[in-house]
């Protein structure tokens, strides 16, 4: 039986499922003629972004609004990437997505209390 990671909090769970995100399109990148493979690297990380997309526009959400700001205009620039990489996947477009990714995770653990 598998046991669950545990995280020692959100900002560590959250930088992990970022980081989970950019292995899972990396795997696709380099696999870019498998299109199967591709989507559903894609979709997995736009089901993330959707998340993001759900907390930041929360009542709860106690983040400065021009923070909040900044990670919905990624978001959408996420989901533009998305749209682009579903029609016709590139290099180009898995490695912009694992760049925001990767930087995201790197900047939620150095912020880490």
């Amino acid at each position: 039986m598998a046991t669950q990671p545990q995280f020692k909090n959100k900002r560590e769970m959250d930088a992990a499922a970022f980081s989970q995100a950019a292995y899972v399109l990396d795997q696709a990148k380099q696999n870019i003629k498998d299109k199967a493979l591709g989507e559903r690297a894609l979709k997995y990380n736009q089901l993330l972004w959707s998340i993001v997309q759900d907390d930041l526009s929360g009542k709860d959400n106690k983040l400065p609004d021009e923070i909040k700001a900044n990670l919905m205009s990624l978001s959408i620039f996420v989901d533009k990437q998305t749209t682009k990489g579903l029609a016709t996947p590139t290099i180009d477009v898995f490695d912009s997505l694992i760049n925001i990714n990767l930087n995201i995770s790197e900047g939620l653990m150095e912020g880490k209390a």
